[in-house]
């Protein structure tokens, strides 16, 4: 009787340390939380991901993953390095946020983020785009995971343009080329009394591809090299700026074109979600316009080069329990056939070559905005013709470009009112002295 006693005991000790030990799996699933920046707390295709997630997979698999942040990446960038640096009322680290490297870069110890290549295998990784994998590769370490891509795409009010062009013969073959393009912008200056024609959302991305697109180093050891192709780069951009066909304006890309204040701009794919196929103008006056996508402009000698935009996502170092649990929602994440349907919401490029090339084209089909089937048609030209253009990984970038977006178009603006006071004859001296203005500001 004893023994059986003793027997029943232990069986019943034993069940009590398997419940103990498989509770977290079996039980009470493994929580992971997670910070992003697509979409609204409401409305979010993310959202709505990380739901059909927890009650498929990661029911099967005892995972649950939970958003607690949707924000915009300089918020999130802000949020991380208070939580990496403990500052006083921080909230503690995700287990996934998603990042630019400069946030990285910016942590005080990037070890605290797993690196990728221990959970993924080399095939798995060549699945991705090769560039996308290079930029999320921080001092050896893939620590950023590709998700959701953007580029720089070049926007078109075509309805605003074909008035121009039947007055003019202007053709938007034109604007495959910045030497075109800008020489339009001259053209569309004179032929409208003086009104804008183009818009890029930023400055600094424009001469950094553009001079490394011509075989130049953009940057040197101290900050911009300054060298004969970013002259190149300037002449026919500061030459519309200062006649007046290049929007010198603060803020997106995306306000000028809604308002008719500019007919073309190059901006993120992604800014996609605020164009609008409404223009409202100055005296309230609208007009439905269909807005057309076509590949970032190059110049005519260089290579076809374009910045990669928009962020990854990293993982914060925790337990393998959990490690693993934020890996095999990634992994079903960026599977290719669902990955598109997830960027193809929000105006964003698959991060797979299978996706690109096997998905993307059927998902496009099935589009019901043309504005979206513009783009994405767009994109496929560009991954079909173009490099993705990596930025250097440098701790000065952020600094270096916050100081060329301010002081480009301050001493433009200061430029173009010379010209207008002073009359054509001051474009050429203008043209100099302003660029050698830029370069003082940054002690060259």
């Amino acid at each position: 009787m004893k023994k059986r006693i003793f027997l029943l005991a232990a069986l019943a000790a034993g069940l009590v340390l398997c419940l103990a030990a498989c509770g977290e799996t079996n039980g009470d699933p493994i929580t992971v939380t997670l910070w992003h920046v697509y979409g609204g707390e409401v409305n979010s295709p993310m959202n709505a991901l990380v739901e059909e997630f927890n009650r498929t997979v990661g029911q099967e698999q005892g995972i649950r993953v939970r958003v607690d942040s949707v924000s915009n990446s300089g918020v999130i960038h802000e949020s991380v390095l208070a939580a990496a640096y403990k500052d006083p009322g921080a909230p503690e680290l995700p287990d996934l946020f998603v990042s630019y490297p400069k946030t990285v870069l910016a942590l005080p110890d990037e070890n605290i983020l797993a690196d990728y290549r221990d959970y993924f295998t080399n095939e798995e990784l060549e699945g991705y785009l090769p560039e996308f994998v290079e930029e999320g590769t921080v001092h050896d370490r893939l620590v950023i995971l590709p998700l959701a891509k953007s580029t720089e795409i070049l926007f078109v009010n075509k309805t605003a343009f074909d008035r121009f062009a039947a007055e003019t013969g202007a053709s938007l073959d034109e604007l495959a080329t910045w030497e075109g393009l800008y020489t339009m912008a001259e053209r569309y200056a004179d032929w409208s009394g003086g009104k804008c024609f183009f818009v890029h959302d930023d400055h600094f991305n424009y001469f950094q591809v553009g001079v490394e697109s011509l075989g130049e180093d953009f940057f040197d050891k101290n900050g911009i090299a300054f060298g004969p192709k970013f002259a190149y780069a300037w002449e026919p951009y500061a030459r519309a700026a200062l006649t007046g066909g290049l929007w010198l304006g603060s803020g997106y890309a995306t306000e000028p074109l809604r308002t008719g204040d500019v007919i073309a701009s190059v901006a993120s794919s992604a800014s996609v979600l605020y164009y609008s196929d409404v223009v409202t103008y100055e005296d309230n006056r609208t007009e439905q316009v269909e807005i057309v996508s076509l590949p970032c402009p190059i110049f005519e000698d260089g290579e076809k080069l374009v910045m990669q935009r928009g962020v990854g996502v990293c993982t914060v170092k925790s337990t393998p329990e959990r490690e693993k649990a934020c890996m095999t929602f990634l992994k079903w994440l960026t599977e290719p056939e669902r990955n598109v349907d997830f960027v193809t919401s929000l105006g964003y490029m698959p991060v797979t070559k299978e996706g690109f090339d096997r998905y993307l084209p059927a998902a496009i089909e099935t589009l019901s905005d043309p504005m979206y089937v513009s783009l994405y048609e767009a994109f496929l030209k560009t991954r079909q013709d173009y490099t993705f253009y990596v930025p250097p990984q440098r701790e000065d970038y952020l600094n270096l470009e916050t100081h060329f977006e301010k002081a480009v178009r301050l001493r433009l603006a200061a430029g173009r009112a010379q010209y207008l006071e002073q009359g054509a004859d001051a474009l050429e001296p203008l043209l100099r002295t302003v660029r050698e203005e830029l370069q003082k500001s940054y002690g060259k």
